[in-house]
Parts: C-alpha cells; sequence; structure tokens
C-alpha cells in the first residue's frame, strides 16, 4: 500500500462554523504539490477523548498525520497533551521554547503567564517545529515505527510559514514529497455538470490521467490529474487528454485553472483590439465589477451605464417609450435597445446589456422572478438579444451572478466564432 497523509484539524470553532477551515484547503493543496496522497480529513473539537477516537483511526490507515489547531495557551488547547497521552508518552518542558516565548512577549511589553508555559512542553522524542512569528511552536514526532506526526498552530500565517520553512524539507529529507500530483482544471459554461459528463463519458474511465467532473457556482468542470516525477512530465501526460476534452466540448470550454470568463473575453477584446461597454439592470454593475476586477482591463472596458429606473433607460440608453410600454423592460426589444445605446454612447466596438427579473419579488407569471434577457450590439449597429430562465429558488444574487456571467459567455462564443471562421477563410 503507498504512503498517504491524513489532515486532521483541531478546533470547536471550526466545526460552530465561526471561522473558515482554510487550513484544510492549505495543507491539501501542499499535499499534492509534493506527490503526497492524502484520502481522509477530519474536524474535531477542543475535546481530549474524541481527538483520541480520530487518532486512533487516523493511525490505522495513514503515516503522515498533520495536525493544526490546539496548541494555543488556553485550557481548551489540548492537542500535545493529548498526543502525548494517546501514546503514553511523557511530556517535557523545552527550555529553548520557554526562553524563545519569554523574549517574544518582552519584546511586546507582556509577561509569560503560567498557561504560556506549557506551549514549551513537548512529548518525549519529538523534535520542535519552529515557529518565528507566533508563541505556539509544533512538534515532529515518530511515535511509533512507520508513523510521523507534524503539528501546526491554527492562525492560518503561521502555519503555512512553519510549513514552507521547516516541514516540507524535513519530509523531502524523509523520503516524502519525490512525485508531484498535478491537476490542470478545464471550466465550462453553459452546459450542466450531468451534460458534460455524457460529453466526455469515454474519458471518465481513465486510470492515468484520471477524469473527474463536478460544478461550482454555476460552472462545470473537469479535473484532469495525474501522478508523476515533475510538473513538466504531468504536463505531458495531461495534454492529449486535454485535446481530446476540447474536442468533444468545443466553445463549450472557456479556459482553464485561474481563468474567468471575464480575464477569458478581456484577453479576447485585446487580442483583436476591440472595445466593450454594458448596461445594466438587474445587475446593478456586477457585470461592470466583474470585468474590471481584471488587472488591465482599462484598455477594453470604456465604461457603463446602471440604468435601474425606465428614465434613465430612456434618457441615456434611447430605449423607446413604445418598447417600454408595449413589452415592458425586461424584454427582449428592451434588451437590445440598451445593448444598441450604450455602444453607440461609449462609442465601443461591442455593447452588452442585461434586464431581468432578480426577485425575490417582482415576478409575474408573465414575467417570473429568474427571467432574464441579454442583449448584445455591435457598432456597425447589428443587435441580437436571449432569453434565460434561471428560477427563483437560489436567490437574487444567484441570478445576478447567473446574468453577468452567462453575458460575457454570449459575447466570448460570439468573439470565438468570428475568430474560428476567419482562420478556416484564411486557410
Amino acid at each position: 500500500m503507498s504512503l498517504s497523509a491524513e489532515i486532521i484539524c483541531v478546533g470547536t470553532e471550526l466545526l460552530l462554523g465561526e471561522i473558515q477551515n482554510s487550513n484544510a484547503q492549505f495543507l491539501a493543496q501542499q499535499l499534492a504539490q509534493l506527490g503526497i496522497p492524502h484520502f481522509y480529513q477530519t474536524v474535531v473539537g477542543d475535546n481530549p477523548e474524541r481527538l483520541k477516537n480520530v487518532l486512533a483511526i487516523a493511525c490505522k490507515r495513514a503515516q503522515l498525520l498533520v495536525l493544526t489547531g490546539g496548541l494555543g495557551p488556553t485550557p481548551d488547547d489540548l492537542t500535545t497533551e493529548t498526543l502525548a497521552d494517546f501514546f503514553d508518552a511523557p511530556l517535557i518542558e523545552q527550555p529553548g521554547i520557554l526562553a524563545d516565548i519569554t523574549r517574544k512577549f518582552a519584546h511586546r511589553g507582556l509577561t509569560v503567564t503560567s498557561n504560556n508555559r506549557k506551549q514549551a512542553l513537548v512529548p518525549q522524542g519529538a523534535q520542535i517545529l519552529p515557529n518565528s512569528i507566533g508563541s505556539a511552536p509544533g512538534i515532529i514526532w515518530q511515535p511509533r515505527t512507520g508513523l510521523t506526526i507534524l503539528t501546526f498552530p491554527g492562525v492560518p500565517s503561521e502555519m503555512q510559514l512553519m510549513w514552507r520553512q521547516t516541514a516540507v524539507p524535513y519530509l523531502q529529507s524523509q523520503g516524502w514529497g519525490q512525485e508531484v500530483i498535478y491537476s490542470r482544471v478545464l471550466r465550462f459554461w453553459g452546459i450542466s455538470e450531468s451534460a458534460l459528463a455524457e460529453k466526455v463519458a469515454p474519458l471518465l474511465d481513465l486510470q492515468s490521467p484520471t477524469v473527474a467532473p463536478y460544478a461550482s457556482h454555476g460552472e462545470a468542470r473537469l479535473r484532469v490529474t495525474v501522478r508523476s516525477s515533475s510538473e513538466v512530465e504531468a504536463l505531458q501526460l495531461i495534454k492529449p487528454v486535454e485535446q481530446q476534452i476540447r474536442q468533444l466540448t468545443g466553445l463549450d470550454c472557456y479556459g482553464i485553472d485561474d481563468d474567468t470568463l471575464a480575464s477569458v473575453v478581456g484577453k479576447q477584446l485585446q487580442a483583436a483590439g476591440e472595445t466593450l461597454s454594458v448596461a445594466e439592470s438587474c445587475t446593478g454593475g456586477g457585470l461592470g465589477q466583474m470585468i474590471t476586477s481584471i488587472a488591465g482591463s482599462s484598455s477594453y472596458f470604456k465604461g457603463g451605464v446602471i440604468a435601474y429606473d425606465d428614465a434613465v433607460k430612456r434618457s441615456l440608453l434611447g430605449v423607446t417609450a413604445e418598447g417600454l410600454a408595449a413589452q415592458g423592460a425586461v424584454s427582449a426589444t428592451v434588451a437590445k435597445q440598451m445593448a444598441t445605446g450604450v455602444c453607440s454612447l461609449l462609442g465601443t466596438t461591442w455593447g452588452l446589456s442585461i434586464t431581468g427579473v432578480a426577485g425575490p419579488g417582482g415576478g409575474t407569471p408573465a414575467k417570473p422572478v429568474g427571467l432574464v434577457y441579454l442583449g448584445l450590439a455591435r457598432q456597425d449597429g447589428e443587435a441580437e438579444s436571449c432569453e434565460y430562465h434561471f428560477g427563483a429558488l437560489r436567490g437574487r444574487d444567484w441570478i445576478q451572478r447567473l446574468s453577468a456571467c452567462t453575458a460575457l459567455d454570449q459575447l466570448r462564443r460570439q468573439l470565438a466564432s468570428r475568430l474560428t471562421k476567419t482562420n478556416e477563410s484564411a486557410g
């Protein structure tokens, strides 16, 4: 059986949802970078007996236990004591740790209390995992053959620095981390997770690389993962699988890894030397915010109009009173006129618009909450609109996000299709 790690996060505040468990995410990513597989994560409260139960299980299925939390000076910080008790090892006070704590406290004008002294206690035989910026050190301990334990404080900044400065070099010196587990994430918009899985079904049975679908915030993703000796080799193994996926999914695949719809559209506009403006009603500036979150967006994004009131739609965007009266503000006609109007007003190559019913109120049987129209106009006067039904169950924020992302996707597909046609003509 291959060696594996397990992450154990200690803290009742985690169970109560008072803080986000960012430590587990960080450690999971770091273990993958070192090629160390881990199959389980556990969160347990500040309770010695329950922590012992967790340790009893973890020791049977992992050879590396990484614990965070419970190393502070307060009575509920019991990780070190519980580990020593579980493995029947005495706690020994380390003068070096106590001196370090005393020095740090004196620098801040504080006095070391009896509670702080317990942070200088470590199980017999354990090495100190130093904490250069906090008072609570961790330990590196092999309480039995074939088992290594690393402990860290729960403060993310301290834990991350300790991991990089000491834990990684130690693990590599012990033969861990000789490979990498590398993943490439392909991102999709406009296709459901189930439909995507059906399209790439033959690839889901691959053993190396593996392909796994999942959904997040309205988009579908495919994670392609391989274990290899280096990132370069991993990318070579992933490349042919990625090419197959792209061939099977076409324009539904909009990017990889850290790409966003806004960043991809921005690159397309920059490459074409074109510009964009937006007109928003129900999203209230959310589309513009997505676009301007990308560094350098000022080179292609000229601005937008938040036309929440019909009077603004008429006066700034040229939406006709007749169109509003006949179709209403949430309509294909108004969406096209808004896009055309902002495109003309700001003199851009493209104009994007959004109008809809974001809820939770305001819906009617004819125009329910979640009904959204997106408009797309070009500077030559051509315009189109699309109707979407995003539903009311997930709330206003969800509808606004899907509206903005789908508007960007509508433009992305137009730009990509045009480029494909140009390349075909040139060929």
